[in-house]
């Protein structure tokens, strides 16, 4: 892992976003880099703080485990939601006439949702401070500028894709987030209540 990657990138994206996606472009840094220097870290502090968010502060009537389960929950649903809206988007950039390239895609959504796992670490440990998402709205900033400078298609196209992309992060995310606490839950109180 590389944390001088990883915090090059995430103070670049939010500070300067439009030189950081030129520069991510110019670079063409393999979107293994993006997966094991920036998202899995942020998704995993992300998920330290859902549990410790759980742990010190929501549950006061169930076991130690379901913070732990709650951390895990996190960590699963997120990393099924961006690999998969990557995958989504690698097909829709195929269906505009776009190049086929995963790790683009990938670069694209794993850069995109920074301002959200940076949300998310404050909000999940503090849950009164669940008003600061709104700042993970920057993302879509984030996601519009990185289809323009990564892809670079028409505007009429960039729109759609954007819209397209941002559907599936959000079908995905709800999907995604009811059927792991379904089983989740399931399995906890199937075995630890």
């Amino acid at each position: 892992m590389d944390f001088k990657f990883l915090a090059d990138t995430v103070r670049n994206i939010i500070l300067n976003t439009v030189k950081e996606w030129d520069s991510i472009y110019t670079e063409n840094r393999p979107a293994s880099l993006f997966s094991r220097s920036l998202f899995f870290p942020l998704v995993t502090l992300a998920s330290i703080s859902t549990f410790l968010g759980a742990f010190l502060f929501t549950n006061t009537e169930l076991t130690n485990i379901y913070s732990l389960i709650a951390g895990i929950r996190y960590f699963i649903v997120m990393t099924i939601v961006v690999y998969g809206t990557a995958l989504a988007l690698r097909e829709i950039m195929r269906s505009f006439g776009y190049r086929n390239d995963s790790g683009t895609a990938f670069k694209i959504v794993s850069v995109s949702v920074v301002p959200l796992l940076l949300c998310q670490i404050v909000s999940q440990l503090f849950e009164s401070f669940i008003f600061v998402n709104i700042l993970a709205f920057f993302g879509l900033y984030i996601l519009y500028t990185g289809i323009e400078r990564m892809i670079s298609p028409s505007e009429s196209d960039r729109i759609k894709i954007i819209l397209a992309v941002l559907l599936v992060f959000f079908l995905l995310f709800i999907l995604t987030g009811r059927i792991i606490a379904q089983i989740s839950d399931k399995f906890y109180f199937s075995i630890f209540a």
